[in-house]
């Protein structure tokens, strides 16, 4: 992280790569915690929180593997401190199991997937972004998710602390599903004071530890958590439990905790999905684009403009919960959609589904690792 040579001595301008940026925004968010594994193309994450926890009174800390990775940053958690784990494809499968157990035992917590070409070890040092539905899926039983995804280095530094707030107010894991290119690239950034940052802490019990209800259903769907080690006992599980925490069998209680775990999300859908949108005030063609990709559709949309064609650009800055609502609402009065993304359609076929194929959703895929040019969803824009 470079000072730019044109700022003042006191400026907040920077020559900024991507990973850098997600790692000063979990510092700014306030995560004092992190265990991790190295993986390309997430490793530089890790780098900078070595070397920038410690400064800060936080912790670091490299595991013997992803899954223990992941275990570690849940038990950091529960003892209230702010936690994040860094990774990339492979490292996000072994990770699953514990993303599982976080959501329902409801432990706020950041996950960084910094995309790269797969399945298995894939293309380390390539993009993609086939992983979107392993983070709505990839762990079993029905849940809701929230994964967010940057395309530009400053929207990974604002995404990092969103994706801090949403865990923290949520009682929930999050996703930041960032990718190779947006990960190692170094822009011009300029980061907010920190005293102008909205941060969100996790709610805090207000009864005595002998009333606390671990996962009590509240008006919010939202229960106060309490910290390990300050006199708050509870029962933490990824079986089926009740407002206790304690394990049951009781039919009831299972249904009322687990719709709740999905509905504390959805009901706040409207607070979470982050959309952008550009040329869209008169578009006949929308794009729908997300991470590295939406930088080359922007182009494109600029370019199609300029040959005399109506195109605009709706960027997914949220991927889950779905932007179903936004999307449904402009594709009304285009006539096609085109969904540019470095896998083999997993964005478009839920495109698909909202417009209820009443509209054409033309898919612009490539999963070779190269990403996808302006010139490219230019073509498919005249088509």
């Amino acid at each position: 992280m470079n000072k730019s040579n044109a700022s003042s001595s006191n400026s907040r301008i920077f020559m900024m790569q991507g990973n850098t940026a997600c790692a000063e925004g979990a510092i700014a968010a306030g995560c004092r915690f992190f265990a991790g594994y190295p993986i390309t193309p997430s490793t530089e994450i890790a780098e900078v929180l070595a070397r920038r926890l410690p400064q800060i009174g936080g912790n670091f800390i490299q595991m013997e593997d992803e899954i223990a990775a992941m275990g570690a940053v849940i038990g950091a958690s529960l003892a209230g401190v702010k936690s994040m784990t860094a990774t990339s494809g492979p490292g996000f499968s072994l990770k699953q199991e514990n993303i599982g157990f976080a959501i329902m035992a409801e432990i706020p917590c950041v996950i960084v997937d910094v995309q790269r070409g797969g399945p298995s070890t894939g293309l380390p040092t390539h993009v993609s972004q086939s992983d979107v539905m392993q983070a709505r899926w990839g762990t079993h039983g029905d849940h809701s998710i929230i994964a967010l995804c940057p395309s530009t280095v400053r929207e990974t530094y604002d995404l990092t602390i969103k994706a801090f707030n949403c865990a923290e107010r949520y009682r929930t894991p999050v996703m930041i599903m960032t990718d190779e290119i947006v990960g190692h690239l170094s822009e011009k950034v300029e980061l907010p004071d920190p005293a102008s940052l909205e941060i969100v802490n996790r709610q805090r019990p207000t009864v005595p530890p002998s009333d606390y209800l671990p996962y009590q259903m509240t008006a919010s769907d939202i229960p106060p958590m309490a910290n390990f080690g300050e006199g708050y006992r509870y029962h933490v599980t990824g079986l089926a439990h009740d407002e206790t925490g304690s394990p049951t069998n009781d039919p009831a209680q299972i249904e009322q905790q687990i719709l709740r775990i999905n509905r504390k999300i959805e009901r706040y859908r409207d607070q979470i999905v982050e959309v952008e949108e550009f040329e869209t005030q008169d578009m006949e063609i929308l794009v729908i684009a997300y991470g590295a990709t939406a930088r080359s559709a922007k182009k494109a949309v600029s370019l199609a403009r300029e040959a005399g064609l109506k195109a605009g650009l709706l960027k997914l800055k949220t991927l889950w919960p779905f932007a179903d609502i936004e999307i449904e609402a402009l594709a009304k009065s285009v006539n096609k959609i085109i969904v540019p993304e470095l896998n083999l359609g997993q964005i478009a076929h839920e495109v698909e589904w909202t417009v209820r194929r009443a509209k054409p959703v033309i898919r612009v895929n490539r999963i070779n690792g190269e990403p996808i040019t302006p010139a490219e969803i230019l073509a498919a824009i005249k088509n």
